[in-house]
């Protein structure tokens, strides 16, 4: 599968050229003769013997941007003074502030905001820790918590490389659902020192957004935390994906006149991901599911099987089936990757059941070409946000924790995340629905509140039941 020009590889590249009039149509030609896609061209200065111009145009990446200035520096007259990586530009100094909410425009609001006045406001939150929640940043704070092991299409790349990452995910959690979110980049892989941290910076915070981290210390660290903290905890990498996933299925087998009780599902990936997607496809009411990973079809005799795969083999497979991913993948209704990249071809979806339906999410590279599995599949969904049906976690969590910071909720339960993916997938209205929009724009304007809504709705349904 070639790559594509995209926007996330695209360069501006200031030029000095003459000004012939066959000029604009020489650069644009050579571009696209180089592979490249011309976004935009702007000039930014003229004169009578030359012009300065700005040509930004969409690349495959640093190679092949490379290949393109290359092609035109070879235009007659062309001089390539800068270029520039549109991303990185992006990027400098960091994606976030911190500002402050109240002004200090004299000595009263000096007296207000900090000393003498505040400290009536910390005496009023220690004799009531609950009020924080109400006069401190603590009642719309997540902390975005790493240690930079498992780094989507990365991998272990570590704390500070991964801190871009992070500061995207705070963005996102503003831009989507108002949330005041910090990336904390721990620089120990060592699971104890980990919690141990996260426990001893919680009182900032009214939820934890665990991220990237690897198998299978991420399981053991949420656990942890959920058991020595009052707030929320939530690994997107899991039940975000897994929220996702469910309500993208939902629609899908919406469109093919199917339902989860029936269908035979084969889902690659066993992994923190793969964990997620499973336990909530079985709360979905999925009965026949069949797991595979890198040795295979998961079952109880599997020689070698790891102790962290054991509760996989007991609540999976209820027909016994072996072998390989691809003998499984005959016959089955449903494909759901959350592994690594093709794995698959055209022919191996060809053996699934008619009507059939392929989630292929590895990124960058998913476990089969989308245009190959639509030659055989009626619905197609991938990771990608160049091709239809992007099952994207932006579409989850922001409205997740929205709706849990308004609950006020202590904790995270199966059946918030089962609320938060049928709101999700309810977004998508009948008229709308079909097999290329099973699940709305990451743009849509009702996604947070209605996801927010419904898991608020959960979150407060716990709270009053008996403990």
């Amino acid at each position: 599968m070639v790559a594509a020009p995209s926007v996330s590889s695209s360069i501006t590249a200031r030029l000095e050229v003459p000004p012939r009039p066959t000029l604009v149509s020489e650069l644009t030609t050579t571009i696209e003769r180089a592979g490249g896609i011309v976004t935009a061209l702007d000039v930014t200065a003229s004169g009578h013997e030359h012009m300065t111009v700005d040509v930004t145009c969409a690349t495959r990446g640093e190679d092949h941007a490379a290949e393109i200035v290359e092609a035109l520096r070879g235009i007659a007259g062309v001089t390539v003074s800068r270029v520039s990586d549109r991303t990185f530009l992006l990027h400098l100094g960091g994606k976030l502030s911190v500002e402050s909410k109240v002004p200090l425009r004299n000595r009263d609001d000096l007296s207000m905001a900090y000393t003498p006045g505040v400290a009536r406001v910390c005496q009023a939150i220690a004799a009531r820790p609950e009020d924080a929640r109400r006069l401190t940043i603590k009642r719309n704070t997540v902390a975005v918590v790493t240690d930079g092991t498992a780094v989507l299409g990365l991998g272990d790349i570590g704390p500070l490389a991964s801190l871009p990452v992070m500061e995207g995910k705070a963005a996102l959690f503003k831009r989507f659902a108002g949330i005041d979110a910090f990336p904390i980049a721990l620089d120990t892989t060592d699971v104890d020192e980990i919690v141990d941290t996260v426990v001893a910076i919680a009182p900032v915070f009214a939820g934890i957004n665990l991220e990237d981290i690897s198998a299978p210390r991420c399981f053991e660290i949420e656990r942890r935390l959920r058991e020595r903290l009052d707030i929320p905890v939530f690994h997107d990498d899991q039940h975000g994906t897994a929220i996702v996933v469910v309500a993208a299925l939902t629609n899908a087998l919406r469109v093919v006149g199917k339902a989860i009780e029936d269908v035979r599902i084969v889902l690659s990936g066993a992994g923190a991901a793969g964990t997620a997607v499973l336990r909530l496809l079985l709360a979905a009411g999925a009965r026949d599911v069949v797991v595979a990973d890198i040795d295979g079809v998961v079952h109880p005799d599997r020689p070698g099987l790891a102790e962290s795969l054991r509760w996989t083999a007991e609540h999976t497979n209820p027909r016994g089936v072996t072998g390989t991913l691809v003998g499984a993948l005959a016959g089955a209704d449903v494909f759901i990757g959350v592994s690594a990249a093709d794995i698959l071809t055209g022919d191996d979806v060809a053996t699934m059941a008619a009507d059939s339906i392929v989630f292929a999410m590895a990124n960058p590279r998913p476990e089969i070409d989308p245009d190959e599995a639509a030659q055989h599949a009626a619905v197609v969904g991938t990771g990608r946000s160049d091709f239809a049906n992007q099952i994207n976690n932006v579409l989850a969590f922001p409205g997740v924790f929205r709706g849990l910071l308004d609950a006020q909720s202590s904790t995270v339960t199966d059946e918030m995340l089962l609320a938060a993916a049928r709101a999700l997938a309810s977004v998508v209205t009948e008229d709308e629905l079909n097999p290329t929009y099973i699940v709305p724009s990451v743009f849509h304007p009702d996604v947070s509140e209605v996801v927010a809504g419904a898991v608020e709705k959960a979150a407060r349904a716990h709270a009053e039941r008996p403990s």
